[in-house]
């Protein structure tokens, strides 16, 4: 998959068909014009979400408070932001080119550099100036053909002394973590068995394998899943092919010691439907929730389980571990579709705030016949709670925090201020909460009437800290500055320590990492499980 991507641009009608020849200088008449500026009218690039296209580098960010000096190491984060407007009015945010950001941070101080994945898409439409590229997720729309679609957006995570910038529907583009330069395709050394990576891969603190999936990894619409990891070395281990019982989204998984878990949300894809110019995913109220469970390792694709929970967006995982036999599932989960932006096909689907997703809990037996999961059991009913994160140390072992972002509706957010600012609805979590599922702990943390959460990342104290012990680093929208600020709070009382203000406006981030200047591998090594 590695190497140059071709030069010639075949401008296509937005049915699909190709022009007679090629070169995008003498077709410019078969094309859609091309917007000159961001719409501010358009919700998904106005207000905070207007796309700044920042690239460089700010040294020493002024910092109020303190930053402990055991915080050593870089928080790598990316959000999707368009290099240019599209083309087909309407587009979702997060179509956006994948900007990846670096803070760095040591001895109290912190250093920020940010720059685009320079993707085949990034590229070739740098050189044209304009948007090539057309609806989210169907290629049937784009003006040009392209050999890999991907905006790397989605997530950003260190592998083998690399960064690798993700999205799901296309292998990962690797950068330089130093410098962020973009190093081209990555395909593992000829050895990735699929079209797809998911934006999710886990990492095993202990065997310290990459677990990783793709789905409709045979190309769109296809109901292909492949499992499959990489050890410590870089090597291809496991490698097994599913049939998923539906098209539909798996945008987040689960692993345990000996099984993996595959969420489908009720958004599903038509190939037709795509070639016609429609939307890649649509909601579906007439099918369950799937959860696909298969044994981790020497398995075969008859193997797998799919168990059905009632219709529902299945959200991020926080983890899995296996616990007197059976597994248990901490995820977040939204009974209608959170992605209201694609409804079903009679145009049905919540509004926004009308659908919330919350922290819950499957139990799973996979040696059972009986694969009705039912509702999943609470553990916070009263708020809505997205992005949860663990101490990555106790990755698919038994842990008991959670760290997720909240949004309390008593707390004294300004909402008739931020929300003619805010642009695209998201994200509308106005704090960070901290749960422990064993005592039911839940300490939260309130960033101010005028300002919004983005997903955290957790560093511990030391490496050898109780589980949940450390700090928490995350992004907050300045609503009331139109800036973006970062905030570090110490885990034991969830109060912040530290505020860093950027002189710039990040949009929201998907998602993101941390990479501890003492691990050798990027990833952290696993701590003791408590009985």
């Amino acid at each position: 998959m590695a190497g140059h991507f071709k030069e010639a641009l075949k401008p296509k009608g937005l049915n699909g068909s190709t022009g007679g020849s090629t070169g995008c200088s003498n077709h410019q008449d078969e094309w859609p014009p091309a917007p000159a500026h961001f719409s501010l009218e358009d919700p998904q690039v106005a207000g905070f979400h207007r796309p700044t296209r920042f690239e460089g580098d700010i040294g020493n960010l002024e910092v109020f408070g303190e930053i402990p000096k055991g915080i050593n190491g870089t928080f790598y984060r990316v959000m999707p932001e368009p290099q240019f407007p599209s083309f087909t009015g309407n587009d979702v945010w997060f179509n956006g080119d994948g900007n990846i950001s670096a803070f760095r941070i040591s001895n109290g101080h912190v250093d920020f550099k940010q720059r685009y994945v320079r993707t085949e898409k990034f590229v070739r439409e740098a050189k044209a100036r304009r948007a090539l590229l057309g609806k989210y997720r169907n290629r049937y729309t784009d003006l040009v053909d392209f050999k890999v679609r991907s905006t790397a957006n989605t997530n950003i995570v260190f592998w083998n002394g690399k960064l690798l910038a993700l999205k799901e529907d296309s292998p990962p583009y690797a950068m330089d973590p130093d410098t962020l330069e973009t190093l081209g395709l990555y395909d593992f050394d000829g050895q990735l068995p699929c079209l797809t990576f998911t934006a999710h891969p886990k990492f095993d603190p202990v065997s310290r394998e990459m677990v990783c999936f793709g789905y409709e990894a045979q190309g769109d619409a296809t109901n292909d899943i492949c499992y499959y990891t990489f050890d410590k070395d870089g090597k291809l281990g496991e490698l097994v092919w599913l049939v998923s019982p539906i098209c539909g989204m798996i945008h987040d998984f689960a692993v345990t010691e000996n099984y993996v878990l595959f969420p489908i949300i009720s958004l599903t894809c038509d190939l037709e439907r795509l070639k016609n110019g429609g939307e890649h995913w649509q909601w579906d109220y007439s099918i369950p929730m799937y959860i696909g469970v298969l044994p981790r390792r020497q398995a075969k694709g008859s193997d797998v389980k799919w168990f059905r929970a009632p219709p529902g967006f299945a959200g991020h995982t926080a983890n899995a571990f296996e616990e007197h036999g059976k597994i248990h599932l901490h995820m977040t989960y939204a009974p209608d579709n959170v992605f209201f932006w694609w409804p079903d096909k009679n145009g049905k689907g919540p509004r926004p705030g009308e659908t919330e997703s919350l922290l819950c809990k499957f139990e799973i037996d996979y040696r059972s016949d009986n694969l009705e999961l039912g509702m999943p059991e609470y553990f916070i009913k009263e708020e809505e709670t997205e992005f949860p994160r663990i101490d990555d140390r106790l990755a698919m072992a038994r842990h008991s925090r959670i760290f997720v972002c909240v949004m309390d509706k008593t707390a004294g957010t300004d909402f008739p201020f931020i929300l003619p600012r805010m642009g695209a609805g998201y994200p509308l979590f106005n704090g960070l909460a901290s749960f422990d599922v064993d005592t039911k702990e839940y300490k939260k943390y309130f960033a101010g009437p005028r300002k919004f959460c983005q997903e955290c990342v957790f560093v511990p104290r030391s490496p050898n800290a109780l589980e949940g012990d450390g700090y928490l680093i995350a992004l907050l929208n300045n609503y009331d500055e139109m800036c973006s600020e970062m905030v570090i709070m110490d885990t034991r009382t969830m109060a912040q320590i530290a505020l860093i203000k950027l002189p710039v406006r990040l949009r929201a981030g998907l998602h993101g990492n941390w990479v501890d200047s003492s691990d050798i591998d990027g990833h952290p090594q696993a701590i003791p499980v408590a009985e």
